[in-house]
């Protein structure tokens, strides 16, 4: 029974003799009890350098450095492990072929059945990667602390998974004025405004960056001064390396003086663009003051020959027609040039752009003069657009007076429209190209034509604002601006609108405003006696009943005492305006039709009587026909649903 006991120990211990000699990584071997090599294994070999036969007997001192030895650190080691039971150090050993490694050192005292020390059992490890990894670790930690702490222009620092910060660098000491002691450890939600803090802002922002893995933000935070600043905001959530959610990683810039520098130059560019638009008012009425006269030649020249009494009916009604179409295109200059003045935007409407281009070429030819020649190649059958009247024809005008520089010794202008049909997926666009004959713009110049504030005109004599509001004006449509040059040969400009699928408008024929005429009540309110007189000819002729007033506080007093079916005021007057007194009026009779009429409003202009019908001056009995009946028609429409 002994002998076979001893046979298995022996094989076992051939076994573990064969497990120590596997390993390679780990230097594994014993020492006596005075600290000589009592065995070696592969990884030893492998590790300092040694072979078994060259270094087992020697001292195990001879792995550690100079320094080591002379402050018997071997010595103490050993003393150590029999003493507590176990040493583990970290440091610098030596190889044989004398270069130093870091390694990771155990000694563990041997102790026989009695409890006699017999020797020690010695593990080393190389860690000279993992300590290499950690003092560059250590270094870029604190070139990023250093570099953290060197940034001014922005706050950079962290919160906590609840808000926290927990710590600040210099630039959040700059721009919020808390140093580090002041704010750490409290929340992040100071920063921001009352405003923000009641409505959830601060819980939000995290919750975002949370959920979205980002969360940027401009808007008011607040110093610790009380003093506001615009900031632009950034926090990203931050995970260790199990992905468990540890924090936030907060920068904030300030950006109040960007914010006031785009605030002022968006006031720079409002303040340009009405210039430009005036400066296109001055090209319009330039051309147009010769008109005007001519215009008025020609009414008056016709009212002196009605006053002679021998005149035959055919020429009675010839001079009358002369003055009516006289009076006509004097109302359609006059509304050109309120069209080009407005400041604010009008509403789109659908409209056939084959109408306002041919009406639009006869301003035009005036306003650019007669060395230039004008021509259109509309397209029948051309789709209706929804777009903006007034900046539509800004647009126009603004290439026209472009084409008309371009031609300083004349030369031809065409206005030309076109269908795009869609292909693969696109929308059907709707084209007008405005083409000249003039010098042709070069390639380098042709890349920034539609660039704001550029321009090749000289200082004075342009705004840089004319093609950069064309593109603008077709971008907010829906569409765009296109423009292609070849010097010598001229240039285009093609405007691309998308196509409307609602049907253009149209306007009640004048019998029905005829026949709605017959047996209803007009309230007439007018403080020109001679237009009151004119219209309330109109009216009768119309077939309603008309009741007058002189001002808005008499209309009221008859709006209380007699039955009105519809209140026609003018806007402009005196006292109580017309306005005022169509929401007075509704308040009264809230079914009750009103209709404004109005020669310029700009209360009306900037859109603050939508809820009434307008009729522009001058009108005649069938634009006033069509305008009363439309206004009675929607008002009924209105009351109905």
């Amino acid at each position: 029974m002994d002998g076979q006991t001893s046979f298995s120990r022996h094989v076992l211990d051939q076994r573990f003799q064969l497990l120590v000699n596997a390993v390679t990584d780990y230097a594994l071997y014993m020492l006596e009890p005075d600290g000589r090599i009592a065995s070696w294994n592969a990884g030893a070999r492998r590790l300092k350098g040694y072979e078994a036969e060259e270094i087992i007997g020697e001292h195990y001192s001879r792995f550690f450095t100079e320094e080591d030895r002379a402050s018997g650190l071997p010595q103490r080691a050993l003393a150590t492990a029999a003493r507590e039971g176990r040493f583990e150090a970290e440091g610098l050993r030596v190889r044989k072929d004398g270069t130093l490694f870091w390694a990771n050192a155990v000694v563990d005292p041997i102790r026989d059945d009695n409890g006699r020390l017999i020797g020690f059992a010695k593990i080393t490890r190389d860690i000279t990667e993992r300590r290499e990894a950690e003092r560059a670790l250590h270094a870029s930690e604190r070139q990023f602390r250093l570099l953290v702490q060197g940034v001014k222009d922005y706050a950079i620092y962290m919160l906590d998974p609840e808000g926290y910060v927990s710590n600040w660098n210099a630039g959040a000491e700059a721009i919020k004025g808390y140093k580090a002691d002041e704010i750490v450890g409290r929340h992040f939600s100071q920063f921001y405004t009352e405003e923000d803090r009641e409505s959830g802002e601060p819980a939000r922002a995290l919750r975002t960056a949370l959920e979205e893995g980002k969360y940027e933000k401009e808007a008011w935070r607040v110093r610790k001064d009380g003093g506001r600043f615009w900031a632009h905001v950034l926090i990203d959530p931050i995970h260790d390396d199990h992905g468990r959610h540890i924090g936030f990683a907060k920068v904030t810039r300030d950006a109040t003086e960007r914010r006031k520098a785009q605030e002022e130059l968006e006031e720079a560019r409002a303040s340009l663009f009405q210039a430009q638009k005036l400066q296109a008012i001055g090209e319009l009425t330039g051309g147009i003051a010769h008109d005007f006269n001519n215009l008025m030649t020609v009414i008056r020249g016709s009212a002196e020959l009605l006053r002679a009494t021998d005149l035959s009916a055919e020429k009675r009604e010839r001079y009358l027609m002369a003055i009516i179409e006289t009076a006509d295109r004097a109302a359609t200059l006059t509304s050109h040039l309120l069209a080009f003045g407005r400041r604010q935007p009008l509403k789109p409407e659908t409209i056939d752009l084959n109408l306002r281009l041919d009406a639009f070429a006869e301003v035009v030819a005036r306003t650019i003069g007669s060395r230039i020649e004008v021509t259109l190649d509309l397209a029948k059958g051309l789709w209706p657009v929804e777009v903006d009247s007034a900046q539509l024809e800004t647009a126009l005008l603004n290439a026209a007076i472009n084409a008309r520089d371009a031609m300083p010794g004349g030369g031809r202008l065409i206005l030309s429209s076109r269908n795009i049909p869609g292909e693969a997926g696109d929308p059907d666009m709707v084209c007008i190209a405005l083409s000249d004959t003039g010098a042709g713009i070069e390639a380098e110049v042709l890349e920034r034509v539609f660039d704001p504030f550029f321009t090749t005109k000289p200082v004075g004599k342009g705004t840089g604002l004319g093609l950069s509001q064309i593109h603008g004006f077709a971008a907010q449509s829906g569409g765009r601006a296109e423009i292609e040059s070849a010097v010598g040969e001229g240039t285009t400009l093609h405007l691309l609108l998308p196509r409307a699928r609602a049907a253009i408008p149209t306007a009640p024929p004048i019998e029905a405003g005829l026949a709605a005429g017959r047996g209803a009540t007009v309230l007439l309110v007018e403080d020109n006696d001679q237009v009151r007189d004119f219209a309330e000819s109109l009216i009768a002729e119309l077939g309603y009943r008309v009741l007058s007033s002189v001002s808005g506080e008499a209309a009221l007093l008859v709006l209380e005492n007699e039955p009105v079916d519809l209140l026609f005021t003018d806007v402009v007057m005196p006292g109580m305006d017309g306005i005022a007194l169509a929401r007075r009026a509704r308040e009264l009779r809230p079914d009750l039709p009103v209709l404004l009429a109005s020669g310029y409003s700009e209360q009306v202009a900037n859109g603050g009587a939508t809820e009434f019908e307008t009729l522009a001056k001058p009108y005649g009995v069938q634009s006033l026909g069509r305008a009363l009946a439309t206004a009675r028609a929607r008002r009924e429409a209105v009351s109905t649903a």
